[in-house]
């Protein structure tokens, strides 16, 4: 029989994808009212490795990463999706989306994100969410993509991103720093 045990709290990231750099201004006030201070470490990671959003966005697009001080409840992921998915479309224009918010969670052995398309290696989490395995973390190899690794979270740049995040959410929780939300 396993011995049940709550799941370490986690480190909440967002990325964002934008065709205007300025949108950033207007939404970084709204995503630290929602889910509180931004950690020490957010930055650009510059242009974004997809053309999904051209049609919708425009191009170039460029994406942004934040992460967040208190840590969160790993079941509340799609309560934040919903979140992020209302704050989207405060910033629509003429039915079009100005920014796409991806929120994700970092533990030690993981990087999930969330995402309202169902797919073979996506797990139903509620309120109509799936979370995505994005990355995974060994001891030996650090974060691995996967066959379905999304081309900006398996860039070199963002993986380096996401070990220092790593790094950071590591200390917190052995410093039971960085209360939940």
């Amino acid at each position: 029989m396993s011995i049940l045990k709550d799941p370490d709290p986690a480190k909440l990231v967002v990325g964002c994808i934008m065709n205007d750099k300025a949108c950033i201004e207007k939404l970084f006030p709204l995503l630290e009212e929602e889910f509180g201070p931004v950690d020490m470490i957010s930055r650009w990671l510059g242009f974004a490795f997809t053309d999904y959003y051209y049609k919708e966005m425009g191009s170039p697009l460029f994406r942004k990463v934040f992460t967040f001080k208190n840590l969160i409840d790993q079941d509340k992921l799609a309560q934040i999706k919903k979140k992020t998915n209302e704050l989207e479309t405060r910033f629509m224009t003429f039915g079009k989306r100005a920014v796409n918010i991806d929120p994700g969670y970092l533990v030690s052995s993981r990087f999930i994100l969330a995402t309202g398309k169902e797919y073979s290696h996506r797990i139903y989490i509620g309120h109509k969410i799936y979370a995505d395995l994005t990355l995974m973390y060994s001891k030996k190899e650090g974060f691995k993509t996967l066959d379905w690794t999304y081309p900006d979270y398996a860039s070199q740049s963002m993986i380096l991103f996401l070990s220092k995040v790593r790094d950071k959410y590591l200390l917190d929780l052995k410093a039971g720093k960085g209360k939940i939300k």
